[in-house]
């Protein structure tokens, strides 16, 4: 029932991912949200998103930050990191996924998505065909809309642990 909001794999932190492993498995494009993805809410890039930024560059990896935010926010967010970036997203549409593979050069196949929300960027991220992967939010403090979500959410994750779903310490 619930099976359509679940991620392929669930992490504590964008930083606790195996992209390396990603890599290795064939994977060359990453498409992240943004905030209580890699940042508070609103805020910059922490140094450890610069860093990780840098690492996934390194390891060959093509970057893009997809959000359903308004374009100043997301574009000094992406030029503070170096990568391509969509704003006003539309998430869960389709849209935002397939113009950031666009832009990255790869394909539903051997590209992953990282986000903190079910109903948007998971949702969206399996609509597309890509691999998800769901991360705990970065903040506990956010708008009233998305602690309503949160407590749907929870229930979904009920049912994914007892599908055999497990948090990831990484």
């Amino acid at each position: 029932m619930f099976r359509m909001f679940y991620p392929d794999q669930w992490y504590v932190s964008s930083w606790s991912i195996d992209y390396k492993a990603l890599y290795e498995a064939g994977y060359r494009g990453v498409i992240f949200d943004i905030d209580n993805t890699l940042a508070v809410h609103g805020g910059p890039p922490p140094q450890k998103t610069l860093e990780l930024f840098a690492q996934l560059r390194a390891l060959g990896m093509k970057v893009c930050v997809l959000s359903n935010n308004k374009e100043p926010r997301v574009r000094s967010f992406a030029e503070q990191v170096d990568c391509f970036y969509i704003h006003k997203a539309g998430k869960p549409s389709k849209k935002g996924y397939l113009r950031a593979m666009e832009q990255m050069g790869t394909h539903h196949g051997n590209t992953v998505f990282v986000g903190d929300q079910l109903f948007t960027d998971v949702y969206g991220a399996r609509r597309t065909g890509i691999h998800s992967i769901l991360v705990q939010p970065i903040d506990p403090h956010e708008e009233i809309q998305i602690v309503l979500k949160r407590y749907l959410e929870k229930i979904v994750l009920v049912f994914y642990k007892k599908q055999g779903g497990k948090l990831k310490k990484g």
